[in-house]
């Protein structure tokens, strides 16, 4: 975390409620896919945007994957977004047709950046903070700012205290 950040509340996604949450994002983007939206290819935010874009390819039948990748943590410490890979300009172009995937908007510094980039694309993610939200066209859940995320790939599995101890 940065200094003087804190995140009060965890929320901890299992494997499963990862697939069902982007199954539930590509239900949404297909419904906007029937009224006109033409999904040429996907590009996925590496790495938080991997393993969704994946479960969102199949269940769209999008054959064009490519990824982008963007350094904005440095573990739980925010950084200034660096593109360290670009997608391929000749199949993305300024974005048109295209669906960018990231598993999470925070405070929206990442979308921007890519944005800024490819600003005919269709930004959609499975969580979504409040700061970062205007950057996003698409989402499925929304958490507090507050609320630090661990995805499955963050973790293992162990014995968790009770909210509340007995005495």
């Amino acid at each position: 975390m940065s200094e003087g950040e804190e995140f009060e509340k965890s929320f901890l996604v299992s494997w499963d409620q990862l697939h069902r949450d982007a199954r539930a994002l590509a239900w949404h983007l297909d419904n906007k896919n029937s009224a006109g939206y033409d999904w040429r290819a996907l590009v996925a935010i590496a790495r938080g945007g991997m393993a969704p874009a994946m479960i969102i390819a199949r269940e769209l039948d999008i054959r064009t994957v490519d990824t982008i990748s963007v350094k904005s943590y440095d573990h739980q410490s925010r950084t200034e977004a660096e593109i360290l890979k670009y997608p391929d300009k000749t199949v993305v172009g300024d974005g048109e047709g295209i669906l960018i995937i990231d598993d999470l908007v925070d405070t929206g510094k990442t979308l921007e950046v890519v944005r800024s980039l490819f600003p005919s694309a269709h930004y959609a993610t499975i969580y979504a903070k409040p700061m970062g939200r205007p950057q996003v066209d698409t989402y499925i859940t929304e958490v507090s700012q507050d609320t630090w995320i661990f995805f499955p790939w963050d973790t293992g599995l162990k014995y968790v205290k009770p909210v509340r101890m007995a005495s």
